[in-house]
């Protein structure tokens, strides 16, 4: 009777147990030599580990309930983050060389509230639809950013045309085959200039369960996980393209998320749902940003001095050391 049923044979306390699929001690998937098969045993062993992993769960939920106040404290789960390599250049936030070098960078009069911010938005020569629509939208989120198209203009002549007309950051846009795939934010009127690789680039109606389309309001800037004097420096350029004193009546942050060196753009609206419970609506666009090389000075391809430059084969060396 118990083999008919599909139960443990047992006391009858508890939950059946989940059924395993049981392979030999020598199997390997990829010894299957038909590729649909070695798919199928593919899924199925990785649906067993999964299920093991969720009763494992579940087991420990009932032992840490048992246990009650004396129930150990919960495993920090090993993460790549957590046990990343130490840099030397972490930032201290009572450094006083940090404090002294950001009193006198480039971004010093923005941050003492000299200057207002004013981007130039631009693109590569002749842009497609895609990049065209994706450098409106991105003007929606920047507060006193006008875009411009360019017709064959370099961008040594651009520069100081938008330093004659105060600019403070000038923003391109690159693009191959019709797609958004790099940015380059300078800094003016004396730079640093630094070069992005964009990619997973989603414009609004791209974007499920969007909200409706954004405000004029100044957003709130958040700027996460931005340790290292490099880091710094970046967020520094990020900051500066938006306006102080944010207006909260808008319910809209901008979101710069630096994880695993991949810099990660959200921007949103706060929903408040009651007086204990706040969500947010995603409004677009979303991109992901991942730094090359940063520049002194204005953009120069030529004779420019460069900061940091991103080499992957001497810097990619280990899954657990990031820049940022």
């Amino acid at each position: 009777a118990a083999e008919g049923s599909g139960t443990v044979p047992g006391d009858g306390a508890g939950p059946p147990a989940p059924e395993r699929v049981l392979f030999p001690p020598t199997f390997s998937v990829s010894e299957i030599k038909n590729k649909q098969r070695r798919h199928f045993m593919f899924l199925r062993w990785k649906q067993q580990q999964r299920k093991e992993k969720l009763a494992l769960k579940k087991k420990r939920r009932k032992e840490r309930e048992a246990l009650g106040d004396k129930a150990p404290p919960k495993a920090i789960p090993k993460t790549i983050e957590n046990q990343r390599v130490y840099d030397e250049t972490t930032v201290d936030p009572n450094d006083e060389e940090v404090a002294f070098d950001e009193a006198t960078d480039e971004f010093a009069p923005y941050f003492n509230r000299q200057t207002v911010p004013k981007i130039l938005i631009t693109t590569s020569d002749r842009p497609r639809g895609r990049t065209v629509r994706f450098c409106e939208q991105l003007a929606t989120v920047i507060p006193n950013s006008h875009v411009y198209y360019r017709r064959g203009l370099a961008l040594k002549r651009i520069i100081p045309q938008c330093i004659a007309r105060d600019f403070t950051d000038l923003i391109v846009i690159n693009e191959d085959r019709k797609i958004p795939n790099g940015l380059v934010l300078s800094h003016l009127p004396d730079g640093p200039t630094a070069h992005f690789r964009m990619s997973s680039v989603r414009l609004r109606k791209e974007i499920k369960r969007k909200g409706k389309e954004p405000t004029e309001h100044v957003p709130e800037v958040i700027l996460n996980n931005f340790t290292t004097r490099l880091g710094h420096s970046i967020g520094r350029m990020f900051a500066a393209l938006f306006p102080h004193n944010p207006q909260f009546i808008g319910r809209q942050v901008a979101t710069f998320h630096n994880q695993r060196d991949y810099i990660f753009f959200r921007f949103h609206r706060y929903i408040f749902k009651s007086e204990k419970k706040v969500g947010i609506q995603e409004l677009g666009p979303r991109f992901t940003l991942k730094l090359r090389s940063l520049q002194k000075g204005t953009f120069d391809s030529k004779f420019g001095e460069y900061e940091w430059i991103h080499k992957r084969r001497e810097m990619d060396t280990s899954r657990r050391k990031f820049h940022l």
